[in-house]
């Protein structure tokens, strides 16, 4: 069991890495509830897949780099960074760079995501996209 539920969440993160949405898509069961960092719950699949379409829009580099993975049974915390351009006014320059140590939990159900959360501290991530909204 624990081979399996770690390679699910490493082909789910290869997927996000990817940007790759239908990927994505078949990873997640049925009733996938996504959890972002401020706590706001998805539950509905099509709006999870409309949302990640859109967060690839918004940073189309968008990369989770994988530095440890912790098992327990179907539960797989994941630790990391979370790196990405914001596609604002100004583009992908540098300055619209963000990254941040973050970290993920998710729970795997029949070799599928079931929950995915995130926890990161998104503070210096707003501050560069709201100087780049005033850029425009």
């Amino acid at each position: 069991m624990k081979s399996t539920a770690t390679a699910t969440v490493i082909a789910f993160i290869d997927a996000i890495n990817r940007g790759d949405v239908t990927r994505l898509s078949n990873l997640m069961t049925e009733d996938h509830i996504f959890v972002d960092s401020g706590g706001s719950r998805s539950p509905n699949s099509a709006d999870l897949i409309r949302g990640w379409s859109e967060y690839f829009r918004m940073f189309p580099d968008y990369r989770i780099e994988i530095e440890n993975i912790i098992q327990e049974e179907n539960l797989v915390a994941v630790f990391g960074t979370a790196t990405g351009t914001y596609n604002g006014n100004r583009g992908l320059v540098p300055e619209n760079q963000i990254k941040m140590p973050a970290a993920w939990r998710a729970v795997v159900e029949n070799g599928r995501v079931k929950l995915w959360q995130v926890y990161a501290d998104w503070t210096e991530g707003w501050k560069i996209i709201e100087a780049d909204r005033k850029q425009g």
